[in-house]
């Protein structure tokens, strides 16, 4: 099961040119773009969803120069990293997303698999439990929380999670049937050896603000 992402970006010299058209207010209220930073943010996700990552990206950070505290600039631009493997960039580009706004869910999910990788599961645990405070429901959250608690040795909180994850997407569930039949539950990764799905490696959907 994998929960994708999107990037996007513009050609410099278009950048430039809106750039240059555009005055540069300053930043709104946490989470509300400026009018200017807004429309590039959005010409940088339709780069993005249409596969032109590097173009995506030199349009996020245009947003970045006319609104510095758009979390959601960082957060792509963190997104794009973390899937051509550039983990100690994108890792960078979520705390600052998160240090402009701390409940950014999709950063802190997507931060928690970072920490992972790098062998530090204390930290993933963590950053799980914020997600899952701030979304009970993300089944992705339980379903790694699970892994990340089985790697520490707490196999009952770890059983309990992953059963919570199972109990929230039945995928989850029927994968898990599968694996214990011998299986592998698809392209998420082969599963561990009592069946249970391998947690979730993808970075989350690329954000933009809710309107």
């Amino acid at each position: 099961m994998r929960y994708l992402l999107v990037p996007v970006t513009v050609s410099l010299i278009a950048v430039v040119a809106l750039a240059s058209a555009c005055s540069i207010a300053g930043s709104g209220p946490k989470g509300t773009p400026t009018p200017d930073a807004a429309a590039l943010l959005q010409q940088g996700l339709d780069a993005q969803g249409a596969g032109k990552v590097e173009e995506a990206a030199t349009l996020y950070q245009a947003v970045l120069a006319a609104d510095p505290q758009n979390q959601y600039a960082h957060y792509n631009l963190g997104v794009i990293d973390q899937a051509a493997g550039r983990n100690e960039q994108a890792e960078n580009r979520y705390r600052l997303a998160l240090g402009i706004d701390p409940d950014f869910a999709p950063a802190l999910f997507n931060l928690a698999i970072l920490r992972t990788a790098a062998g530090y599961p204390l930290d993933a645990i963590a950053l799980y439990r914020h997600v899952i405070s701030l979304d009970p429901g993300n089944p992705g959250a339980h379903l790694n929380l699970g892994h990340a608690l089985r790697r520490v040795g707490l196999e009952d909180e770890a059983v309990a999670e992953l059963q919570r994850a199972a109990g929230i997407d039945p995928t989850i569930a029927a994968s898990e049937a599968t694996a214990a039949a011998g299986a592998t539950p698809g392209a998420d990764g082969t599963p561990a050896a009592d069946g249970t799905p391998a947690p979730q490696t993808t970075p989350q959907q690329t954000k933009t603000p809710a309107r």
